[in-house]
């Protein structure tokens, strides 16, 4: 991996953390007041940070895959599909947004993204997977991988919690939704970011 890749990781990966909060912020804060307004800013960020977030998982997938090339290859593939999962997801509201004028019919599933199936589940095992290989390897912090393991594991248990219970209100829903969004995801991108930035500019020095 070259240093010019890491280092585009490294930005990526603290503006995929910074775009994680304002689109906790747009889907929660922003949508009681203004639930249009706050539809379409959520999903338009979700679509840059879901791109965004692309490279950062490559990057990571190339420092890991040393500890274990299968796990490694494993959780690239389940994240990276979830990721682009939750872009399409977003990009079909965006669509019914603009040429219909109004927010799809909360009440049915989306068929690309059942309940988040994507955007969480698949994307929450990825995580999983990779916070355990960061654990494994000595060019990560330990903390690291414990808060990736966080994430992950509240990624799962928001796309259960959709499934299961199904109201997006229902207070544990929102706690998990809340923590995941607000603080443990941001987080662990930004972190994962700053670890990246760091050591590509001493690789460059």
């Amino acid at each position: 991996m070259t240093v010019a890749f890491e280092r585009l990781a490294g930005y990526c990966a603290v503006l995929t953390g910074i775009g994680g909060l304002l689109y906790s912020v747009a889907f929660v804060i922003v949508a009681r007041p203004a639930p249009e307004l706050g539809a379409n800013l959520s999903w338009l960020i979700l679509v840059v940070g879901g791109l965004l977030t692309v490279p950062v998982l490559v990057a990571l997938h190339g420092r890991v895959r040393d500890v274990s090339q299968g796990a490694a290859l494993t959780a690239l593939l389940l994240a990276v599909y979830g990721t682009l999962g939750s872009v399409v997801h977003a990009g079909y509201e965006i669509a019914n947004l603009v040429h219909l004028g109004k927010i799809p019919a909360s009440d049915l599933p989306s068929q690309v993204d059942p309940r988040g199936l994507l955007t969480f589940g698949l994307t929450g095992l990825g995580l999983l997977i990779f916070a355990s290989l960061i654990g494994r390897s000595p060019r990560f912090p330990m903390g690291l991988s414990r808060l990736g393991i966080l994430a992950g594991v509240l990624l799962i248990v928001v796309y259960l919690a959709r499934l299961v219970i199904y109201s997006p209100t229902n207070p544990l829903v929102v706690a998990g939704a809340g923590l995941t969004g607000f603080i443990v995801a941001p987080a662990f991108y930004v972190w994962l970011g700053l670890v990246f930035l760091n050591q590509s500019f001493t690789r460059g020095a």
